[in-house]
């Protein structure tokens, strides 16, 4: 199946989280370990914080994997 046979709204696979349906609900598990994971690589585990959205999580992972060159 190529992008063209996907229906319009579904063709741009990577959306900001910003316009998430979902990213008002609170991170997933994965998100929280991957987070905890790079946020310790980076020197800032103290900055974990547990009520982070999932669209807040997905944008500082996005900042950490920079920062920590695992986003290569």
């Amino acid at each position: 199946m190529s992008q063209q046979d996907l229906p319009e709204q579904s063709q741009d696979a990577v959306k900001d989280p910003d316009d998430w349906t979902t990213g008002g609900e609170p991170m997933t598990g994965p998100q929280a370990s991957y987070l905890q994971t790079l946020l310790r690589q980076a020197g800032k585990e103290g900055e974990f914080d547990p009520k982070t959205t999932k669209a807040e999580a997905s944008k500082l992972i996005d900042q950490l994997q920079e920062e920590t060159g695992r986003g290569a």
